[in-house]
């Protein structure tokens, strides 16, 4: 164990040497042939140096005051968009190289059906008329980072929801997972970073602080929680991270009266449909929600050959997404409602499950109504997490923290998870965070169908590993 005492150093450190470890701290590894393990916090996401980047006046110096330790992230190959240009050939290669590198870690998340679908029945069981929306990925990443700073019961409980069998292997899954998600090529974006914030009156242990940085590309900040300015600097990173869609939540966001360390993961989404609704065949159409009729704008397009998945209570069609996966639509079936299909085993093996191995499937001729949309949601996951297993955490007598801080008085006094996703002509674009606070104390065509998505229903995006990235339910998208 040992103390971090940076504050009084900081106020001697002189503006040139405030320079030269700004240059250092930007400095990015740029890695075409291949990915390897971080040793020593060697990588990290290009989005985790935004922040640092982007911030401008007093916040830049007061968020570098607090930083302990800064990871480095990779950077992809940039996707060439100019055919024109002399070097496009060898640009394209470099680009194609680091995408292939990627696909190392590709299936890292085959394992975590039970996850997915035990959080799908249990994050959007919401109220009639409500949409909901949640990250499984940016979750998963909390949740695994909690891990590594727990022990005993504490971190076994953890480990269940997760599916994962120790914390080796938690690790391990985490960091390829990590890994096989990112993408940052100019073509789409899936970029994700996490960040640790400690008290400065604490003695905490550097060992863990390392690591989160090394296999979860977390940076770890030092600083007076009861400060207002530590208190802006976390809701800044927040901001930076993701991309300002959640800036409304974020605002209200701030370390309760009794917190000493918080930990934080966030997601960044962007992707353009492979191929994109027409906006001149964007029409006003009706959306029939669970109490009222309410006008919105359809997107329309037809494929003459596409995949038409079913089952016994729902059908789904899936767009797909450049440099990236592809948002499946699950709408019910007639007189079946959303809260129905999210608790049904077949509607979840289906979002679990890769759709070329879903054998309901037809190709046929596909005429689209999708409603343009934008969700969002901020809910206070507390009682879900109890209900999924997770209890000794939040349990002064029973958490145990004792890797990370030597205090018998440590709990978890709450995780509040904020999400978007909005959907339009062209393409997607979503973003999630999540913070936990510890306190003391091709077949033949067969027939033609109409998608009509104007009711009520589910959507799933997935990223370059098929992994969920965002799941949620649009009962009203006005």
């Amino acid at each position: 164990m040992k103390s971090n005492k940076l504050q009084d150093a900081i106020s001697m450190i002189d503006s040139d040497l405030v320079m030269n470890a700004e240059s250092r701290r930007r400095k990015s590894h740029t890695y075409h042939l291949k990915w390897t393990m971080p040793v020593a916090a060697v990588l990290a996401l290009v989005i985790g140096l935004t922040v640092f980047i982007g911030f401008g006046g007093n916040n830049s110096g007061v968020l570098y005051a607090y930083a302990v330790s800064l990871p480095e992230y990779p950077t992809m190959s940039q996707y060439p968009k100019n055919m024109l240009d002399t070097s496009y050939n060898d640009k394209y290669e470099a680009w194609r190289d680091s995408v292939d590198a990627q696909n190392e870690y590709r299936g890292a998340g085959v394992n975590l059906d039970s996850y997915i679908k035990n959080t799908v029945s249990e994050f959007l069981s919401v109220s009639s008329g409500e949409n909901a929306v949640y990250s499984p990925l940016n979750i998963y990443m909390a949740l695994a980072m909690l891990a590594e700073t727990t022990d005993g019961t504490t971190r076994q409980q953890i480990l269940d929801l997760l599916c994962a069998e120790d914390i080796d292997s938690l690790r391990t899954q985490a960091h390829a997972i990590w890994n096989a998600n990112y993408r940052n090529d100019g073509l789409s974006s899936c970029t994700l970073a996490s960040s640790v914030w400690i008290d400065d009156k604490l003695n905490y242990n550097s060992k863990i602080t390392d690591l989160l940085s090394e296999y979860y590309y977390a940076s770890s900040y030092y600083g007076d929680m009861s400060s207002k300015d530590y208190g802006e600097a976390y809701k800044q990173w927040l901001k930076e991270q993701t991309g300002g869609l959640l800036d409304n939540y974020i605002t209200d966001s701030q370390f309760p009266p009794e917190t000493i360390i918080a930990l934080a993961t966030t997601v960044y989404f962007q992707a353009q449909w492979s191929d994109k609704f027409k906006k001149s065949d964007t029409s006003e159409g009706v959306f029939h929600t669970e109490t009222d009729d309410i006008a919105c704008d359809f997107m329309h397009r037809t494929d003459q050959s596409k995949a038409y998945y079913y089952g016994e209570k729902f059908s789904a069609v899936c767009q797909e997404l450049q440099g990236s996966g592809n948002m499946c639509f699950i709408l019910p079936d007639e007189g079946v409602s959303v809260s129905e299909l999210i608790k049904n085993e077949e509607t979840l093996s289906f979002i679990t499950s890769p759709k070329d191995e879903w054998n309901k499937c037809k190709y046929m001729k596909i005429n689209m109504s999708l409603p343009k949309f934008d969700v969002s949601s901020n809910t206070d996951l507390t009682a879900s997490i109890k209900r999924l297993g997770i209890t000794d955490c939040f349990s002064m007598e029973r958490a145990d923290f004792s890797p990370l801080i030597e205090n018998d008085n440590v709990f978890l006094s709450g995780i509040n998870h904020g999400a978007r996703v909005s959907v339009d002509e062209e393409g997607v674009t979503g973003s999630a965070y999540t913070e936990m606070f510890l306190a003391g104390g091709a077949m033949p065509l067969e027939d033609e169908i109409d998608f009509v998505l104007d009711r009520p229903f589910l959507f799933v995006i997935t990223g370059t590993d098929s992994l969920p990235v965002f799941i949620g339910v649009v009962n009203n998208p006005v």
